[in-house]
């Protein structure tokens, strides 16, 4: 594991706005996973740890892209139809194994490779045949329904980059060039555990004061999402030693520990102070809603991300900052939201100089155009508003209103994915 620097999230001073943010974090984060090999069955959303470069072309011979007659081009007549014999057959998988004849048409079917001498295919639909000979119809362009080698990857290039979150596209790729392993990042292991004696788990039962711990379910699922391998601590007591002893154990072997609340200073709040016993925090005041409030440090050798503990805060400060750090700490590509522009459906006000994000869904209206809708209720602890959304409506900081008709700009959830 590559240790990162002691300062790497420190910064301090005012309230910083996201995207300087996310670029200072990009400059100082850096991959801390080892590299294995994997077979393509197990691939699936793991980092690609090399660049893989095509042994051979593919397809690695000109061949034919449909069911029909291939034919050389100059054998045709000008002006008509012209009737050829055909004097073979090529089927997938077979070749004609000798030098094709002037004057004469192969049977050939999709994927055979093509006849040496011959650069062009009638499809059978457009053709008739006697089997003995065919006619074939005018106004066929040379190399029609002919696939060239190398015309889908070509011999040493890459096809895939390192750094690259490997999806079933890719690893079809990576099967079709011969490979039945690839080298990829080990997975990125982290930590998660909950604090709080109000907590409970899922399926006890609910005393008066009490409530069920969501956001580390929550967690669980996104890291899962993401391709980390998780560690689950459970809900930890409010108990200085035991939280200072639960991070010095997890620092040991996980690459990352991740908590949501805990963070403030009052009497029972001992998160802050745990971490500090075990490394450093560095508190960052972003001028993001929902969730400003975001610690970043090291507990030893681990990172560590406390994120705010209203379960929307949790989620949003997960997805905008928590995951652009785990995705460097995996040695991924860059994989920013891509937002889409759409018209607001809706009014309202906002603090100038701070990013906020709304929950809201999509529709069109009657010229077709997408419209955002934004969900009825904004807090914070409105765990609903994210199941009953698709996604967040995201306004600037230079942004003080928004009135039915402006574009503003939409993430919809699955560009988290």
């Amino acid at each position: 594991m590559v240790q990162l620097d002691n300062d790497c999230f420190a910064f301090g001073g005012p309230m910083m706005a996201l995207d300087p943010a996310l670029a200072l974090l990009a400059g100082r984060i850096a991959a801390v996973t080892a590299t294995g090999t994997v077979p393509l069955t197990g691939a699936l959303g793991r980092v690609l740890a090399a660049n893989l470069v095509a042994p051979f072309n593919v397809p690695p011979h000109d061949n034919a892209a449909v069911d029909g007659y291939a034919v050389a081009f100059d054998d045709l007549a000008a002006g008509g139809a012209t009737i050829l014999p055909v004097t073979a057959r090529v089927a997938a998988g077979r070749s004609l194994g000798r030098p094709a004849v002037r004057g004469e048409a192969v049977r050939i079917f999709t994927g055979a490779p093509m006849p040496a001498g011959m650069d062009t295919v009638f499809m059978q639909e457009d053709c008739r045949s006697d089997g003995a000979s065919v006619t074939l119809p005018a106004g066929i362009r040379r190399g029609g329904n002919r696939r060239l080698a190398g015309e889908d990857v070509r011999e040493g290039s890459i096809v895939l980059t390192a750094g690259r979150r490997l999806r079933p596209e890719d690893i079809a790729l990576a099967a079709s060039l011969g490979h039945a392993a690839l080298a990829v990042r080990e997975r990125l292991r982290v930590a998660v555990f909950s604090t709080g004696d109000e907590l409970r788990q899922p399926g006890q039962p609910l005393e008066p004061g009490a409530v069920y711990d969501a956001n580390r379910y929550a967690l669980v699922a996104l890291l899962t999402r993401l391709g980390c391998a998780v560690t689950d601590l459970g809900i930890l007591p409010d108990r200085f030693e035991t939280i200072r002893d639960a991070l010095a154990s997890a620092a040991e072997d996980h690459d990352a520990i991740i908590t949501s609340g805990g963070m403030s200073t009052g009497e029972e709040d001992h998160v802050k102070p745990a971490v500090e016993a075990n490394g450093r925090l560095d508190f960052w005041r972003l001028a993001i809603k929902p969730g400003r409030p975001v610690a970043l440090g090291r507990v030893r050798d681990a990172v560590f991300v406390g994120l705010p503990g209203n379960p929307v805060a949790v989620v949003v400060t997960f997805l905008r900052i928590a995951r652009p750090i785990l995705l460097r700490l995996m040695g991924a590509l860059e994989e920013a939201p891509r937002p889409v522009p759409v018209r607001a459906g809706f009014a309202h006000k906002k603090k100038s100089g701070r990013r906020e994000f709304l929950r809201g869904s999509l529709t069109r209206d009657g010229d077709g155009a997408l419209v955002a809708s934004k969900y009825p209720r904004d807090g914070a602890g409105v765990l609903s508003s994210l199941v009953d959304s698709e996604g967040l409506i995201e306004l600037p900081e230079d942004l003080a209103h928004v009135e039915p008709g402006m574009t503003v700009d939409f993430l919809p959830f699955k560009e988290f994915l």
